[in-house]
């Protein structure tokens, strides 16, 4: 039994679970300049309102699992991603004290929207740049890391910032889509589409960048087995961008958001396939990055028993607050 294989599939579980339900959450602060009115802001936090800080748990057991099973990767990436990482959770700090905040005050209202919104986008795009410097590439030497602490900040790890910002605001527009009704909800159809071709804008240019930055990655890419389970992606990419043009002219209420979420998972597959099975790239591969075998089996022991504790209190949250979120409702409190 492979256990640094059940370890990585663990991780990139993790990660993926917190791309999509935190993403959503980011992505309704990344939409909030577009309703400046306070009652459409109200509906927009409430249909968060219960999930949100349970959303973030997936990013405490990325990096948990991170550190238990790979602890050189834990210490290299994290070393030369620090700064971007830091910024990350500051902005998270700031958002979720305002959503605290917010729901209690009456005269300090507009400075705790402009921090959910600060918040939401900064870390968003700080998320974006962490990934665009995971993709160039880490130096890493016998003792760790041995790059700089600025090797993240190139043009290509913004723009990954600005991609994610576009990916954040389409899954935050499809989940509104699906929570609200009436006017908020026939606004989030009309942004509906132009975010969407704005992102597949973004992931267009990030899969003509990638390859062409990397002559590794390009290789692999175009190489067999990998081509051929590359070739169906770009397909699949046009006909979730389809179901979502056609979940918005016919307005369905899960059909886009179900799509952007297709939609996010085949970039995941795209990023996956790019790197396996190196997890620090570009040459340090799983095996290389391992701890030793006990320490991956008594960890795996903990999160074999915290991982379906984690899956049925998120599926629980979502089940009980399901359905649609009305101006008139309760709120958050």
């Amino acid at each position: 039994m492979d256990i640094s294989f059940i370890w990585a599939a663990i991780i990139a579980v993790g990660v993926f679970m917190y791309v999509v339900l935190d993403g959503f959450d980011l992505g309704i602060g990344i939409l909030f300049p577009f309703f400046p009115e306070h009652h459409d802001r109200d509906v927009m936090m409430n249909t968060v309102a219960p999930v949100w800080d349970g959303n973030e748990t997936w990013l405490v057991l990325g990096g948990a699992g991170l550190f238990a099973a790979f602890p050189l990767a834990y210490a290299s990436i994290l070393s030369a991603l620090y700064l971007p990482l830091i910024m990350m959770l500051i902005c998270l700090i700031f958002r979720g004290v305002a959503f605290e905040l917010r729901a209690k005050s009456r005269r300090t209202r507009a400075l705790w929207d402009l921090a959910f919104m600060l918040g939401s986008a900064g870390a968003t795009f700080c998320q974006g740049v962490a990934l665009g410097g995971y993709i160039s590439g880490i130096k890493v030497g016998p003792t760790g890391f041995v790059g700089g602490a600025l090797d993240w900040f190139t043009p290509f790890s913004l723009f990954c910032g600005l991609g994610l910002l576009a990916a954040y605001s389409v899954l935050g527009a499809g989940w509104l889509i699906a929570k609200t009704e009436g006017e908020l909800q026939r606004r989030m159809y009309r942004l509906m589409w132009p975010l969407t071709v704005g992102m597949l804008a973004a992931i267009a240019i990030v899969s003509l960048w990638t390859p062409l930055g990397d002559a590794a990655i390009a290789h692999r890419w175009f190489s067999m087995p990998t081509l051929l389970y590359l070739i169906p992606v770009p397909v699949l990419t046009l006909l979730c961008a389809a179901g979502v043009r056609y979940g918005v002219r016919k307005r369905f209420d899960r059909m886009p958001f179900i799509m952007a979420l297709a939609l996010v998972a085949l970039c995941y597959v795209g990023f996956i396939c790019s790197l396996w099975p190196n997890i620090i790239p570009p040459s340090v591969s799983i095996w290389d990055a391992s701890s030793p075998h006990s320490s991956q089996m008594f960890s795996l022991v903990g999160v074999a028993i915290v991982l379906p504790i984690i899956l049925i209190y998120t599926t629980m949250g979502y089940w009980i607050f399901r359905g649609k979120v009305r101006h008139d409702d309760p709120g958050y409190h």
